[in-house]
């Protein structure tokens, strides 16, 4: 993504000079990296990350007891109808905000903060409240192709290259388009990302709203998406 300093910082809401020093090395202020997120037309979170920053509590996952159930809820919801899918949205979107029996040990999952493309779109997926399991299993109802949870883990240590399939498989799941995503990794997806399918937009949507739920109220999200199918 190409944007004017000037555009960007009308978008942002944020003094144009204020920009122009963090392109220059200045470490950006959490305000401003919220501020840039809608402007690139990115979730918040995503912009901490490509920054290397700390991540706000309320931006990380509330739970980590949840992530277990969330490709359960993919797995569910993945071919129901539209209109299904609307209702299960709405169902997620309603529920009461929460607290996590224990606070959340997100921190040390997603040391270090920075490092190689790979590691970078392995840790937006953390923030999804995603483990390398959830990944492999995730990204193989939604995209059809399969790879071991060993390779989530060493693609996000950068021990291992990712691979132009792979990038577009994180592309349809972090709803990234393919030109962003050669700019962010230095890889060409070997194929589109499916950002523009309505199932794969869903279903992206769908994760992120999870992300801020507990791990009673994703079951009770996998429940009702399992009921759907047989109704």
């Amino acid at each position: 993504m190409t944007l004017d300093i000037g555009v960007l910082a009308r978008r942002a809401g944020v003094p144009e000079p204020e920009l122009r020093s963090v392109l220059a090395g200045v470490a950006p202020t959490p305000s401003l990296l919220r501020s840039l997120g809608p402007a690139l037309g990115m979730h918040a979170v995503d912009v901490f990350v490509m920054a290397g920053a700390t991540v706000p509590d309320d931006l990380a996952p509330l739970d980590a007891g949840a992530r277990k159930w969330v490709p359960h809820v993919v797995q569910h919801a993945v071919d129901l109808p539209s209109e299904k899918k609307s209702e299960l949205r709405h169902l997620v979107r309603s529920l009461p905000q929460r607290k996590p029996a224990q606070p959340p040990p997100f921190p040390q999952l997603f040391d270090p903060p920075a490092g190689p493309p790979g590691a970078l779109l392995v840790r937006m997926l953390r923030y999804r409240n995603l483990d390398w399991m959830g990944m492999a299993r995730t990204f193989h109802f939604l995209t059809g192709r399969y790879w071991s949870a060993s390779t989530y883990g060493m693609v996000g240590a950068g021990r291992k290259q990712l691979a132009p399939d792979l990038v577009a498989d994180f592309g349809t799941l972090l709803g990234i388009p393919v030109g962003d995503l050669t700019a962010l990794t230095g890889i060409t997806p070997s194929e589109e990302p499916h950002t523009q399918e309505p199932a794969a937009a869903d279903m992206a949507e769908l994760i992120w709203d999870l992300r801020r739920l507990t791990t009673d109220q994703v079951l009770q999200t996998s429940e009702a998406a399992a009921s759907m199918r047989t109704t």
